[in-house]
């Protein structure tokens, strides 16, 4: 990192990424429920039923489910962002804007 000049910078670094921060600080009901509210709960249904999903965790499930159609990333970061109780900001995001 020194010899790219980034020593100086700093890092806020998720586990996997930032769904798993979001899903994670949420709660897999949670964010199950705002699937439901998006109308996505038949899709995701029928996501979970896929034998690729039976060895993994509820949340490995979610934040899969949230990369397989193009736009629900994008879509689902805000609407996981904007559940977050004041309080309940994972560490990595509370750190960044911490530090704007």
């Amino acid at each position: 990192m020194e010899r790219a000049g980034a020593a100086q910078a700093e890092f806020f670094v998720c586990a996997a990424d930032l769904e798993d921060e979001l899903i994670r600080a949420l709660g897999v009901t949670r964010v199950e429920g705002l699937v439901e509210a998006e109308g996505d709960l038949r899709a995701l249904r029928t996501f979970l039923r896929q034998p690729a999903q039976r060895n993994r965790t509820p949340q490995q499930q979610l934040r899969r489910f949230l990369g397989t159609k193009k736009g629900r990333k994008i879509r689902y970061g805000r609407v996981l962002v904007e559940a977050l109780p004041p309080d309940g900001v994972p560490a990595p995001l509370d750190d960044l804007l911490t530090s704007l």
